[in-house]
C-alpha cells in the first residue's frame, strides 16, 4: 500500500494450517461483538482478547496474524500449533498451571518467523506519565508519547503511544507489516485518551503511521504528532529514531547564561538552511556555516523553521512534524552535529518556532482522531483567515502540553539557545484578521485571547526554568504591553521582542529621496519614544526582502553608488541604535535581488569579477567591522534596556538629514554615533559631547574606501572645545567616534 493511501484493505482469511498439537484444547470462542470490533480495529482493549490468559483447562493463547499459514506457540522449547479461527485468528488452550514466557512462530508463504507476542507485555507507560499527560504538565512529553525504542521486560522493541481520545480504535501500521495495521491494534489507557502498544523487534529506521478508527466509522492513516523523525517529503511516514550523538559543547552550555542576554552583545545572522548553500545537508553546513558566521562576527544564527513541513515554499512555517527536524537535510543527529559545530565556533543558535497554526493536510494533525483535536471545535476559531491553516486549541490542556513540551524539546534535545516565536500577534487577539461576527469576545468582553496569553506565559516560564541561558523572542507586531515583562508581574515572559515599528519606520525613511527625508525625520527618531518599553531586537529579516518588497540595497533611492552608501549608513545607524541586531542572509553583502528560496544568496556577487563594479565585498567588510566594533564596545549593548545608556546629541536636524546620539557603557564610557543621510559633505559640523575638551577619534566610518565609500574620513584625533566637537560628515554615511584614552 502506498504511504499516502487512506483507504485500507479488509483483512483476508488465513491459509489453512494443521490443527493443534496433542494436549491442546480448543479455546473458547470470542464474543461476536468483541471479535467484530477487534477485526475492524475499533476495540479499546485488544490485550484482553489476544495473548495468553488463564482459562478453564489451562492457559488460552490467541494471536491475530492476517495472511499467515499457521501460528504456533513455543513454551519451554516445545512448539504447539494454534488452531485457525478464521480471519487471521489462531488459538488453543494448553494444559499449563500459569501463564508462561513464550514466543510465537508465524508461518507465511515465504517462510517462518519466531517473534515475541506484543500482547504478552504490560503497558510500557507509567501511571505518573498518564497523570502528567492528563494534567497537561508532562514537560518531557516526547518520552511518553510517540515511538520510543526500548528494552521492555528484557525484550528489545519500540513502544508506540498516541493521544487520540475520540478514536474508537487505533492500530500501528508500518513497513514491517506492509502498511496493514490489522495485526497490531493498540490498547486504550483509560480516560487519558492515550493508546499504547509495545512491538518487539521493531527498531530504529522503521517507518510507521497510526491507523485511526473514528467514532464515525472512518479509517485513515495519520503520521505521529510526536514523531522525532519523518520521511523526506513528499513521503509522509513517521520514522522510529533514537539519538546516539555525543555532544562536545559542554563549555558553551555551561557559560551561555552567565550574562543576561539584554546586557550582552547579540547580533544575529538569519538563515534559511535549505537555500543558504543549496544542496548541502546538516553535516556539510556544519563545515561551512560556522566558519562564515564566525568570520563576520555575528554572535548568533537564527534558523528559519527546521521542523518537518511538507511544502518547501512555506519556508518551514507550515509545520506537520513539530518534533522532527526536516529530513531534507539529514537525520536528527545530523542536526545535532550542526548545532554542536556552531557552539564550538562560539556561535549561539536560535530557531524559529511556529505554535500559532498548522496546515490542514489530512495525514497530519488536522482532525487527528476524526474530530477537532489540536484545533478548536468552533470553525470560526479553528480557521486561520490569512494562511488557510488551523490554529491550536490553546484552551485544551493536552494541546498546551504538546506545545510547551515541544519548546523544551528543542532546547534540551538539540541544545538550541533561543526560540523566536512566530506570529505572536495572531495568537493574542481573538479578532486578528477577522471581521465583526467572525469572533466572540472573551469572558471579560475583550478581544484578548486569554488562553493564548496563559499558554505563552506557561511556555516562557517553563523554558526559562528548565533551560538556563535560553532566550525566547517574540515576533509581535502590535503595542501589546509587557511582552518582555516577567510572567510573575503579568507579562508574557519573553526575553526579547522584534521591533517591527523601528523596522517599518526606518526603512520607510531610507526609501525616500534625500531631498524629501526632512519631511519624514520622525521616522528615525520615533523609535526612541518607546525604545525602553520592551527589550528589543531590530530585525531586517527575510520578510522584508521578498514578495516585491525588494532587497535592502534595492529599497534605497539613487544610483548604484548612492544605494550602497545609504545601505552602509543605514547598517551603521542600526548597529548603534539601542536594541539587538538581526540581518537576513544576502543582505550582508548588498545582494540586489530579492531572496529566492530555490537559489538562495547570490554568492557569485562576491567573486573578484564583480568586486570593482558592485563592491559587494565592501558591504560585507563593513558588516564584519560593525560586528567587531560592536562586540568590543560595551556602550553599544551593556545598557540596551536602560534609558540612562542613551542621549540624543542631534535629534531635530531634519534639514540636514542628520541623527547623532551617545551610547554609554556601565562605567560611563561613551560612543558617539552620527548618521548623515544626505549625499553632501558637511564640514565643521558641531555636536555637543561630554568630557569638555577631550580628544575623539573615529572608530568606524561607513564612507571608508575599504567599504566602497568616497573616503571622507578623519585619520587622527579630533579635539572638542568647551564640549563642542566639530567634524566633517561624509555623504550618506554613519560615523562612530570614541574618546581617546587618557
Amino acid at each position: 500500500m502506498a504511504l499516502h493511501d487512506t483507504a485500507l484493505p479488509e483483512p483476508s482469511g488465513p491459509v489453512p494450517s494443521p490443527a493443534g498439537a496433542p494436549g491442546a484444547a480448543t479455546a473458547p470462542p470470542l464474543d461476536p461483538a468483541d471479535r467484530g470490533r477487534l477485526l475492524s480495529g475499533s476495540h479499546h482493549d485488544p490485550h484482553a482478547l489476544l495473548g495468553a490468559h488463564p482459562a478453564a483447562g489451562g492457559v488460552a493463547f490467541r494471536a491475530l496474524r492476517p495472511f499467515a499459514r499457521g501460528v504456533s506457540v513455543v513454551v519451554g522449547g516445545e512448539r504447539h500449533a494454534l488452531a485457525p479461527e478464521g480471519d487471521g485468528l489462531f488459538s488453543a488452550v494448553l494444559p499449563l498451571p500459569r501463564v508462561p514466557g513464550y514466543t510465537l512462530v508465524v508461518a507465511y508463504e515465504e517462510g517462518e518467523h519466531e517473534v515475541h507476542d506484543p500482547y504478552r507485555f504490560l503497558p510500557a507507560l507509567g501511571e505518573l506519565d498518564l497523570h502528567l499527560i492528563g494534567e497537561g504538565r508532562h514537560e518531557r512529553l516526547w518520552r511518553a508519547l510517540g515511538a520510543e525504542p526500548m528494552v521492555h521486560d528484557g525484550v528489545a522493541g519500540t513502544r508506540f503511544a498516541v493521544w487520540a481520545p475520540n478514536a474508537r480504535g487505533v492500530r500501528v501500521a508500518g513497513d514491517f507489516a506492509h502498511w496493514d495495521g490489522t495485526a497490531f491494534p493498540m490498547r486504550s489507557l483509560g480516560s487519558s485518551g492515550v493508546w499504547e502498544l509495545f512491538l518487539p523487534g521493531v527498531g530504529e529506521g522503521t517507518r510507521y503511521k497510526f491507523e485511526i478508527h473514528s467514532r464515525y466509522g472512518q479509517r485513515f492513516l495519520k503520521a505521529d504528532p510526536m514523531a522525532r523523525a519523518a520521511q523526506e517529503p513528499p513521503d509522509t511516514a513517521s520514522v522510529v529514531t533514537a539519538s546516539h550523538y555525543t555532544w562536545g559543547d559542554a563549555d558553551w552550555m555551561r557559560a551561555r547564561g552567565e550574562v543576561p542576554v539584554h546586557e550582552a552583545p547579540f547580533s544575529v545572522y538569519e538563515v534559511h538552511l535549505p537555500s543558504w548553500r543549496p544542496g548541502l545537508g546538516y553535516r556539510e553546513l556544519a563545515e561551512a556555516l560556522p566558519a562564515y558566521v564566525r568570520d563576520l562576527g555575528f554572535t548568533h544564527v537564527e534558523l528559519m523553521p527546521v521542523a518537518e513541513h511538507p511544502y518547501g515554499p512555506s519556508w518551514g512555517y507550515q509545520v506537520t512534524g513539530f518534533y522532527a527536524p526536516t529530513a531534507r537535510l539529514g537525520s536528527p543527529d545530523d542536526f545535532r552535529f550542526l548545532v554542536d559545530s556552531l557552539h564550538r565556533a562560539g556561535i549561539g543558535v536560535i530557531m524559529d518556532w511556529v505554535p500559532a497554526h498548522f496546515p490542514k493536510d489530512d495525514w497530519a494533525l488536522a482532525r487527528f482522531d476524526g474530530d477537532p483535536l489540536y484545533e478548536p471545535g468552533d470553525p470560526r476559531r479553528a480557521e486561520h483567515p490569512d494562511w488557510g491553516t488551523y490554529t491550536f486549541d490553546l484552551a485544551r490542556t493536552e494541546v498546551r502540553n504538546f506545545l510547551v513540551a515541544n519548546a523544551v524539546y528543542w532546547c534540551e534535545e538539540f541544545h538550541v539557545d533561543g526560540l523566536r516565536v512566530d506570529a505572536v500577534a495572531s495568537m493574542l487577539y481573538l479578532d486578528y484578521s477577522r471581521d465583526s461576527g467572525q469572533w466572540e469576545p472573551n469572558a471579560h468582553g475583550g478581544r484578548e485571547d486569554l488562553a493564548a496569553v496563559a499558554f505563552l506565559q506557561e511556555m516562557n516560564a517553563t523554558v526559562y526554568r528548565r533551560c538556563p541561558g535560553v532566550v525566547t523572542i517574540a515576533e509581535e507586531s502590535t503595542a501589546w504591553g509587557g511582552v518582555t515583562r516577567p510572567t510573575d508581574t503579568g507579562g508574557l515572559g519573553f526575553g526579547l521582542k522584534w521591533n517591527m515599528g523601528w523596522m517599518h519606520d526606518s526603512l520607510e525613511y531610507a526609501a525616500h529621496e534625500p531631498v524629501h527625508r526632512r519631511y519624514h525625520h520622525h521616522g528615525m527618531t520615533f523609535s526612541m519614544v518607546y525604545a525602553y518599553s520592551e527589550n528589543y531586537v531590530l530585525p531586517i529579516s527575510h520578510d522584508e526582502v521578498v514578495h516585491g518588497k525588494r532587497a535592502l540595497v534595492s529599497k534605497m533611492p539613487g544610483d548604484w553608488w548612492q544605494r550602497r552608501a545609504t545601505t552602509r549608513a543605514y547598517l551603521g545607524f542600526m548597529w548603534a541604535h539601542p536594541g539587538k541586531q538581526l540581518l537576513f542572509m544576502g543582505q550582508e553583502f548588498a545582494q540586489g535581488a530579492e531572496w529566492s528560496q530555490e537559489h538562495g544568496p547570490e554568492w557569485w556577487l562576491l567573486d573578484e569579477a564583480y568586486h570593482s563594479a558592485g563592491d559587494h565585498r565592501g558591504v560585507q567588510d563593513l558588516v564584519r567591522d560593525l560586528n567587531a566594533r560592536y562586540r568590543g564596545t560595551p556602550a553599544l549593548w551593556q545598557r540596551d534596556t536602560d534609558p540612562g545608556g542613551f542621549r540624543w546629541v542631534a535629534v531635530d536636524a531634519a534639514e540636514d538629514n542628520v541623527f547623532a546620539f551617545l551610547r554609554f557603557a556601565a562605567d560611563g564610557s561613551p560612543l558617539l554615533a552620527v548618521s548623515g543621510f544626505s549625499p553632501v559633505v558637511r564640514h565643521d559640523y558641531a555636536l555637543a559631547v561630554p568630557g569638555g575638551s577631550a580628544l575623539w577619534r573615529e572608530v568606524l566610518n561607513t564612507d571608508d574606501t575599504r567599504y566602497g565609500g568616497s573616503g571622507v574620513t578623519c585619520s587622527g584625533p579630533v579635539g572638542a572645545e568647551d564640549g563642542v566637537l566639530r567634524i566633517t560628515l561624509p555623504p550618506l554615511a554613519t560615523v562612530w567616534l570614541a574618546p581617546v584614552a587618557g
